[in-house]
């Protein structure tokens, strides 16, 4: 059963991330736009997903596509109008699906009015809205502090003669929260979405909202061969600052206000656990947050690296609910930075089975369900300002938001019927939707099952989660809702493993397959697991089980 519309829908629920530049193009622009994602919001409700999570569409410059909002309560004509947008909740609602949408509060766009007046003088109705700062008596920048897309975090302003503080792109500054008319201007905002019945916001960097009043420097931070000098420190003053968390109660309130509503916030942190479960551990903090454990890992993943944020959860977040999310729109694919000798289509299937069987909410980025890896963007079509400053050293972000792949077919995938703003990698090709919709044993259908058995089963959607010690290349966990256990087993390797059922804990219980991804004989002492091989099955007790259990749970293999 999806998620209703009681208060915690959210809880254990599967959120869809739209990037709206890159989903569906219907004006035949080459840029993907709100009618587009209208369009297509059959297939989106056809994965069993609960929700969407829709990327920036406001008024902007986009020179950070959308994260520099010049206007908060305006659709870009890029992507439609506040008529297409209302078209959108409603149709979306009509579905049975949640819809939340970004909200960038840390920061504004320089050709924002309310920037605009706040760098005309010092003594304007907005003198205090952004941060600004004097220079040094030899005229350099306040303090040390550097941007996270490259070089000093200040820039000098020569009409107001200031500095002034942007954590990203010179052309986002930086809003001063602590003020308290910007607190009630952003509380406006949200109140404005809110009343045109979206059920919630994603908070970008919500933790950078307030900064060290005394604006001192952060101390050094070693990390070798590193592109960014952001890197290179230890962001203790420049973000995460405790008065944050007065802001954060104020805007739980509001959100209270409307009923079933839900705040998810991304968190970016030197100690991500710690911060995301400071900033979601109690009723006037935000309803869940993920951070980039599992987005900035790269390599291959083990069962140590899988498990150790989860664990690392369990012990150190009290009753915070998680978040958790492989890909975004500001990572590499996850196929790309999780790599070993599995193929693509195997190691897909293995991380969406991950994914899904985890305690918390999960998000799906666009693409993911069809095991897209990092596109190949030549550099003369980079778009992404972070790409082109950091180029080679990074894969940047233009290669996760390359358009969607419809129809393998079609010369623009059925994306645009021109070229669309970023290019489409062959290799996405035949990847394309059309391609593996009618693939029984497809990415896309592998994950469409997954999601219904986590739809079908409360202890995957809401229950505990117990690790089983268990040898490499597997990981094993319970996971228990009431009378309910599930257990779930992974081979991670590229090789053939075992394991005894008494590891398990399996000798005396009653083991009722769900879900396989390539059969494996559970009725033997021994498990066989081929090589990229999980299987979610139900343990019953066997002086509790009902007779004939096992008749009423459907088993697919992939």
């Amino acid at each position: 059963m999806k998620s209703g519309a009681h208060e915690d829908w959210w809880k254990g629920a599967v959120m869809y991330q739209i990037y709206p530049r890159s989903f569906q193009d219907s004006s035949g622009n080459g840029v993907g736009d709100i009618q587009g994602i209208i369009d297509r919001l059959d297939y989106i409700a056809s994965l069993g997903v609960d929700g969407i999570w829709l990327s920036p569409f406001f008024v902007s410059p986009m020179l950070d596509f959308g994260y520099d909002v010049a206007d908060y309560r305006a659709v870009d004509p890029i992507f439609g109008t506040l008529d297409s947008f209302k078209k959108l909740v409603y149709e979306a609602h009509a579905r049975g699906l949640k819809l939340i949408i970004d909200q960038i509060y840390s920061h504004t766009s320089d050709q924002h009015e309310w920037f605009k007046e706040s760098r005309s003088s010092r003594i304007n109705s907005k003198a205090d809205w952004y941060v600004w700062a004097d220079p040094k008596p030899d005229g350099s920048a306040p303090n040390n502090w550097q941007s996270f897309f490259g070089g000093p975090a200040w820039s000098w302003d020569s009409q107001r003669q200031q500095y002034y503080l942007h954590n990203f792109l010179s052309q986002q500054p930086d809003l001063d929260v602590r003020t308290p008319a910007v607190q009630e201007a952003l509380l406006d905002v949200a109140r404005f979405w809110l009343d045109l019945g979206i059920d919630g916001f994603r908070l970008d960097v919500a933790n950078f909202y307030m900064c060290d009043p005394l604006l001192r420097d952060n101390p050094p931070a070693i990390y070798p061969q590193e592109p960014r000098p952001y890197r290179y420190q230890r962001h203790v003053h420049d973000k995460s600052h405790p008065d944050n968390l007065a802001f954060i109660a104020r805007l739980r309130n509001l959100l209270d206000s409307y009923g079933a509503r839900m705040i998810v916030a991304e968190i970016e942190d030197d100690d991500p656990i710690a911060r995301t479960a400071e900033y979601t551990n109690g009723p006037e903090r935000l309803h869940t947050a993920y951070n980039f454990v599992y987005l900035a890992a790269k390599g291959v993943p083990d069962a140590a690296m899988l498990s150790g944020p989860l664990k690392d959860w369990n012990e150190r977040a009290g009753a915070s609910w998680p978040s958790w999310a492989f890909s975004n729109h500001d990572v590499p694919r996850v196929i790309s930075r999780w790599n070993s000798e599995l193929s693509d289509q195997q190691r897909a299937k293995l991380y969406q089975a991950l994914l899904l069987s985890l305690r918390g909410t999960i998000f799906i980025y666009q693409g993911e369900e069809l095991g897209l890896p990092q596109a190949n963007v030549p550099y003369d079509r980079l778009q992404d300002p972070e790409a082109i400053r950091f180029w080679p050293l990074t894969l940047g972000r233009d290669g996760c938001r390359t358009p969607m792949v419809w129809n393998a077919k079609d010369p623009f995938c059925d994306f645009s019927t021109t070229e669309p703003w970023l290019p489409i990698d062959p290799a996405h090709r035949p990847l394309a939707v059309d391609q593996q919709e009618s693939d029984a044993s497809s990415v896309l259908n592998c994950t469409k099952n997954l999601i219904n058995i986590r739809n079908q089963h409360p202890a995957l959607k809401h229950g505990e989660m117990t690790f089983l010690e268990t040898p490499a290349p597997l990981l094993a966990f319970i996971r228990s809702h009431q009378s309910e256990q599930i257990l779930c087993l992974f081979n991670l390797g590229n090789k053939p493993a075992q394991i005894h059922k008494d590891v398990l804990s399996l000798s005396d219980k009653i083991v009722i397959p769900l879900l396989c991804h390539q059969q494996t004989d559970m009725s033997q002492n021994v498990l066989e697991l081929p090589p990229a091989s999980w299987i979610f099955c139900r343990t019953d007790s066997a002086r509790l089980a009902k007779p004939g259990a096992e008749a009423d749970v459907s088993h697919r293999d992939f």
